[in-house]
């Protein structure tokens, strides 16, 4: 995979620091795959010379505002200024802005008032707030509630909160962004990281330098820049168990979302790459509707888009296979956003085409009604080239799993859902079922389901 994926969702290349080698900076950012840079301006002079960069490299977006350590600045002519490099093209957001109540460089007071009307900036706008926080967690989120978010949403930089912090911000539907923080080898940091990261979901961060300052390691206390947000991707990689690429393919997403950047993203494949597995999304269609499932409204799983025009076709899944590379991967795995086992033919032919040419695991994701759907007992077509049956449980009892998952076939599509698990088991396959973290499925109760008829419980989709 092209690993010029990864995009600085905040720096600060308009900062003195750079004004000897900026070019320099450009380059080595270019070199280590970092396709994008947004530079965030602290006052008004800033403000203007990000715009500048922006304009003049089109690898680099601007965003404005006035940093709360200049709060006192922030004055009515100030914010009119904002307002007039906010409309232009380069400018992607207003920021940064918020409280810090560790240094307190400006009256808290004033820094309130300022953040207020960036709030207000942002709506008027219509562009993405960039926050700052430091010390002052809890102000920020009164205030934030306060004030409603602008249209386009918000981002935390530079997050050091607590878990409770981060739950809150997330409850409003905010970004959170990382810096190279998250690689200090403290005890101390690694407990945090350990805390945190695991319970953001990737799908709301973002991952930045703030260079010139927070070098990751191992170049803390040096100058820090663009190509080091590479480290910073990394390390989160590690605390939630997936690939680098995994790490800068959502992220990218989401900073080309959260602010409108001038970035091509991927188009829908046939097949994509999780972790060290291969994917093939065999079809849009579906016997389920669940509550919680995005296949109609965002289609998109660890940063690919999976929205399928039309199905693919058995010659278009193997060669979409042989494109990404399945021979060097762990495994093969049938999913997509939709419900694999209506095209069992299709599959089989798939699967026996990679056996044949030596395929190792395969494994199918289904929501385990293809018996219902088929009207016949599928399991025995399965047997042979389907080595691993992971079974969509998503809920600790029928009428939970009816309301939820809401299936086409009505009353009984639990128990049948249960039934299709035992018989794959039977069948000498390994069987694991998944489930959502939703608030009215009991995790417990369906750990317990799933240990007692002998197979794994899992919760962390793709």
């Amino acid at each position: 995979m092209n690993r010029q994926t990864l995009i600085d969702s905040h720096a600060h290349l308009e900062m003195k620091q750079f004004r000897g080698d900026l070019e320099r900076v450009l380059e080595r950012a270019h070199a280590a795959g970092i396709i994008h840079i947004v530079t965030v301006g602290s006052t008004i002079a800033d403000s203007r010379r990000a715009v500048k960069i922006a304009e003049k490299y089109q690898e680099v977006s601007a965003v404005v505002g006035v940093h709360p350590h200049d709060a006192t600045e922030a004055d009515d002519w100030a914010l009119e200024e904002l307002g007039k490099l906010a409309a232009k093209k380069a400018v992607v957001g207003i920021g940064e802005t918020g409280l810090d109540f560790f240094r307190d460089r400006s009256p808290r007071d004033l820094q309130e008032d300022s953040f207020r009307r960036h709030i207000d900036l942002a709506k008027d706008t219509d562009l993405p707030l960039v926050v700052h926080v430091r010390d002052a967690y809890s102000r920020t989120l009164e205030i934030l509630q306060e004030e409603g978010l602008p249209q386009r949403g918000g981002v935390v930089h530079c997050f050091s909160g607590t878990l409770k912090d981060a739950e809150a911000f997330l409850d409003l539907g905010m970004y959170l962004s990382f810096t190279g923080t998250v690689t200090f080898p403290s005890r101390r940091n690694t407990e945090w990281i350990e805390k945190i990261l695991p319970r953001v979901p990737l799908e709301s961060m973002m991952v930045e330098t703030d260079c010139p300052y927070l070098a990751p390691h191992p170049f803390r206390g040096q100058r820090n820049e663009p190509a080091y947000v590479e480290l910073v991707s990394d390390r989160i990689a590690q605390a939630k168990g997936l690939s680098r690429d995994d790490i800068a393919r959502v992220t990218t997403r989401n900073a080309v979302r959260f602010f409108n950047l001038p970035v091509t993203l991927p188009r829908p494949r046939a097949a994509y790459t999780i972790r060290d597995s291969v994917y093939l999304n065999v079809t849009a269609s579906c016997t389920s509707a669940c509550t919680f499932c995005q296949r109609t409204v965002n289609p998109v799983v660890k940063g690919h888009d999976l929205a399928l025009a039309t199905d693919p076709g058995v010659p278009e899944m193997i060669s979409a296979l042989d494109d990404e590379g399945w021979e060097e991967r762990a495994e093969v795995v049938f999913c997509g956003y939709g419900e694999p086992t209506l095209r069992l033919k299709e599959i089989k032919e798939v699967a026996e085409n990679l056996k044949r040419r030596g395929a190792g695991q395969i494994r199918l994701n289904t929501n385990g009604l293809g018996n219902l759907y088929h009207n016949r007992d599928i399991v025995g077509d399965l047997k042979g080239f389907v080595d691993i049956v992971s079974v969509s449980l998503n809920a600790h009892d029928a009428q939970t799993y009816q309301r939820l998952c809401r299936p086409t076939f009505g009353e009984g599509s639990y128990e049948a859902m249960l039934d299709f698990s035992r018989s794959c088991l039977l069948a000498g396959m390994r069987v694991i079922l998944t489930v959502v973290d939703h608030p009215e499925v009991d995790i417990d109760q369906c750990r317990a389901i799933a240990e007692e008829m002998g197979v794994r419980p899992y919760n962390e989709v793709g």
